[in-house]
């Protein structure tokens, strides 16, 4: 039986350790543990490869509702090997009397 995967909750999402097939359910809930945690901006690493798996990762995102904007790193931040991904604030309850 396999256990699941405890990953730590940062801004950066290594995906090199995971299969093509886990990605779209493990980045809807990654970005919403890091919206829970207050975590607004992540760098999301798929690699360079063949461009696949950054294919899969952005149509993810694509449909994300979490998802604010998000766009290829810049060169420093691993440039087409990764994705910046600016996930929605959590607005606070307003709550009424």
């Amino acid at each position: 039986m396999n256990e699941p995967v405890v990953v730590p909750i940062t801004d950066t999402l290594d995906l090199h350790t995971f299969a093509p097939s886990e990605v779209g359910d493990l980045l809807k809930d990654y970005l919403a543990e890091c919206q829970k945690a207050g975590i607004f901006s992540i760098r999301v690493v798929h690699g360079k490869g063949t461009g696949v798996l950054k294919k899969r990762v952005w149509a993810a995102l694509a449909k994300n509702a979490l998802v604010d904007r998000f766009h290829e790193a810049p060169p420093e931040a691993g440039g087409w090997g990764a994705t910046i991904v600016e996930i929605k604030k959590v607005s606070p309850d307003i709550r009424h009397t």
